[in-house]
């Protein structure tokens, strides 16, 4: 485990976000969802990444969001595959993934939406598709690129934590799931569109677990698959990790949250992902550190949010690899193709029988 890099913890030394291209190139979208004009859009705004375009079949959505941002709206799908030198955004539905990447040229840049496919089998057409056509295509797992998320991550690099061995994440939300009509007919909905997220960062941060045991279901109020998960990730004997999720806590901010809780064997981390309290217009996020041979809880100055930050470290590390200026890919199809995996387990579990208690013996 690397050692702190100086004798006391500053916070404000950790690394918040992603270094930006020099060159940006263009970048087309697929999908005119609500995704595109409150997270991508402005990211790319912000990063000063040049928006081309994009196409939706629903031609009323796509130019309504393409006045709104001034872009084109492109009349066919391949149309908007053929803008040269372009990093093709596909926020499309899952089960519409496979599609777009076929009508793209070999050799394309491509960031796609989570989750990767509906399901691992969709996962793993992707990932031949990509691997036929040359494609090189990172997931959007953005969370990865929150600043408090790479701040933690640095902490953690620096021994600040020393080695982590818990890991939870706890969520009681009144989750607006209305915003999201395409969910209502999904068979399958928490994990895959939501827990995903901190499933693969949990990933990034403790490697692939041996296994999984979890339960997801829905909600007598409506009639959306799952909305609330328990799920224990399996490694071993020393490392603990558990997430309870329940995004039909309808009682009041006051015992809502929304937070993770990262503990080493010398010091600890508390998060705060506030975008999804009072969802979409959500409260500020907070990262604190218990440091390395410290006394005390201390706050880390946020230098942004998840929404939209993380959006814009998403596609930096894409436009800089797709350059040659980043090295490493983060949250290539190769390795969210484990992430679906971890997902796909889940549901497997969720579906098994659980271990039944013992008959007592009779009189």
């Amino acid at each position: 485990m690397p050692t702190p890099l100086t004798e006391h913890f500053n916070p404000i030394t950790l690394q918040q976000s992603w270094q930006l291209p020099a060159k940006p190139r263009p970048i087309v979208t697929f999908g005119a969802g609500s995704i595109v004009g409150d997270a991508h859009y402005p990211a790319y705004r912000k990063g000063g990444f040049p928006i081309a375009g994009l196409f939706d079949p629903d031609q009323a959505k796509a130019g309504k969001i393409a006045s709104e941002w001034n872009v084109k709206a492109y009349t066919s799908l391949a149309e908007a595959a053929a803008v040269e030198n372009a990093i093709f955004d596909l926020a499309t539905p899952p089960a519409r993934h496979a599609d777009v990447l076929k009508a793209l040229p070999e050799g394309s840049f491509a960031l796609i939406q989570k989750p990767m496919g509906s399901d691992l089998e969709e996962a793993s057409e992707i990932l031949r598709i990509c691997r036929e056509r040359n494609i090189t295509a990172a997931v959007n797992f953005q969370l990865r690129f929150a600043p408090m998320m790479l701040a933690l991550k640095d902490a953690i690099a620096k021994g600040w934590l020393g080695d982590v061995i818990d890991f939870d994440a706890w969520l009681a939300l009144d989750t607006p799931w209305s915003l999201w009509p395409f969910l209502a007919d999904l068979p399958r909905v928490e994990i895959a569109m939501h827990s995903i997220h901190y499933i693969d960062l949990i990933r990034q941060i403790l490697g692939n677990p041996l296994g999984v045991h979890a339960k997801t279901l829905g909600h007598p109020a409506h009639k959306v698959a799952q909305t609330r998960t328990s799920a224990i990730l399996d490694y071993g004997n020393r490392v603990r990790c558990s997430l309870s999720i329940n995004h039909d806590h309808k009682f009041g901010r006051k015992f809502q949250a929304c937070e993770f809780r990262v503990s080493g064997t010398e010091g600890a981390a508390y998060v705060k992902l506030g975008v999804n309290l009072d969802y979409p217009r959500g409260e500020p996020d907070e990262l604190m550190i218990y440091p390395k041979g410290g006394s005390e809880w201390i706050n880390v100055p946020l230098q942004g949010a998840w929404f939209p930050d993380a959006f814009v470290g998403r596609m930096a590390n894409l436009q800089r690899f797709a350059s040659g200026e980043d090295k490493v890919l983060v949250s290539s199809v190769e390795d969210a193709w484990h992430t679906m995996a971890l997902v796909e387990a889940a549901y497997q579990s969720s579906a098994a029988p659980a271990t039944p208690l013992a008959q007592k013996p009779e009189a």
